[in-house]
């Protein structure tokens, strides 16, 4: 979910710059080169389910996946969306680049609190277990997203809070179809790159 430019007010335009480019630091020392590809993947899984996107006042709904990146990359999601989101604005302008770091941490650092809460559960679990715990953190991210955008549009000034709560009710959809996407994706991981989740369990990589 992108806001647009213009939208938000300066404090929250440098407050998500400065929050966003520490996470992007974080995010690349993070990044080994068994993860480069998958990060390749979801950046671009996320790149081309966001494309069709519903304009909702200075937002807008679509499919995002943050989720899924979380749950497999950790702190390496917020390099990962956050060059999905560069080039979206660059290509197609989308959201905008005043609001990059914004959108950046709206959409990545749930990714980032997903991966902290299910991926170690995710690591425990077998079966159809596996599929709960994906489904639920892809859910969660949305979740947690549609509040950084609501917080973000909120903090900018009181007339944006109508938009914010319609923006938060209209991904609720969003958040069940994420869930399931999110529930056989990693289930599908798990059964062809374990290694991706094996650490967490203690094994070697």
């Amino acid at each position: 979910m992108h806001i647009v430019d213009g939208a938000l007010s300066a404090p929250v335009l440098i407050g998500g710059a400065v929050l966003s480019a520490g996470g992007i630091t974080l995010g690349l020392k993070r990044l080994t080169l068994e993860t480069i590809p998958a990060a390749g993947i979801l950046s671009a899984a996320f790149f081309v389910a966001s494309l069709v996107h519903v304009p909702i006042g200075p937002s807008s709904v679509h499919l995002i996946l943050n989720g899924l990146a979380g749950l497999v990359l950790g702190w390496a999601a917020f390099p990962a969306l956050a060059v999905a989101l560069l080039l979206q604005a660059v290509f197609f302008g989308f959201g905008g680049l005043t609001v990059l770091g914004v959108n950046t941490l709206d959409i990545a650092l749930p990714a980032v609190l997903a991966g902290a809460i299910f991926r170690p559960l995710i690591a425990r679990a077998s079966g159809v277990t596996v599929m709960f715990w994906g489904g639920l953190g892809g859910a969660f991210a949305i979740a947690a997203t549609t509040l950084c955008v609501a917080l973000a549009l909120g903090l900018s000034g009181d007339a944006f809070w109508p938009a914010a709560k319609l923006v938060f009710v209209a991904h609720i959809p969003i958040m069940m179809i994420e869930g399931v996407l999110s529930a056989a994706a990693i289930a599908l991981i798990v059964q062809v790159r374990p290694d991706l989740f094996s650490t967490l369990r203690g094994e070697p990589a």
